[in-house]
């Protein structure tokens, strides 16, 4: 959206935050939820450039598979109404991540005209490592050109993708004009890639 912006002359500059705050929203007794999302935020600046940054998107929704993953409490009159936690089917999930992410990453390498074995890094959500791993291997991006810190932050949905972004840029990883796959999923379902050039 920061991107279509720019493009379109409506912004010099944008600032796109992913923030999230999973523990308000955690069942405690679900060890299949409260073990994995973290509480995080982390954002990225876009600017007006002679050079695109931003190569290609491509983003999804499908709300046939809402029930994978939600939260369906709400808030009316100050009084929460239904269940107000995140409830997950784990399996659904992992299957239809990795397959969609997939498919999201071969469209947006071909829409950039890139093969995934030219990308630099691999900044996948970091929903989990087994997902993480599965899908580098799909796209023959090995372990070492992906960036994982799940192990750190846990899945903080939104925000995992700026701050595994932020460790590997401070880290000295991720340099100025390499080529970046950035990828999310989210719940509703929704899922998407977007590749850039530092």
């Amino acid at each position: 959206t920061a991107d279509s912006y720019i493009r379109a002359g409506n912004a010099k500059c944008a600032l796109v935050i992913g923030a999230e705050t999973f523990t308000r929203i955690l069942d405690w007794n679900d060890r299949g939820t409260c073990v994995l999302f973290g509480d995080g935020a982390g954002a990225m600046v876009l600017k007006v450039s002679e050079e695109p940054g931003i190569l290609a998107t491509q983003l999804n929704a499908d709300g046939s598979l809402h029930t994978i993953l939600r939260t369906e409490g709400a808030i009316h009159h100050g009084q929460v109404t239904g269940d107000p936690f995140l409830r997950m089917d784990g399996q659904a999930v992992f299957k239809k991540a990795v397959t969609s992410l997939e498919d999201s990453a071969l469209k947006v390498c071909e829409k950039a005209s890139i093969r995934p074995e030219d990308i630099d890094w691999m900044v996948p959500h970091q929903a989990n490592v087994r997902i993480i791993n599965s899908l580098g291997r799909k796209l023959g991006i090995p372990e070492e050109k992906v960036v994982v810190t799940v192990d750190k932050h846990a899945n903080t949905s939104a925000a995992s993708v700026p701050l595994a972004f932020d460790v590997a840029y401070k880290d000295g990883r991720i340099k100025e004009g390499q080529t970046i796959l950035l990828q999310g999923v989210g719940g509703g379902f929704t899922w998407g890639s977007v590749l850039v050039k530092l």
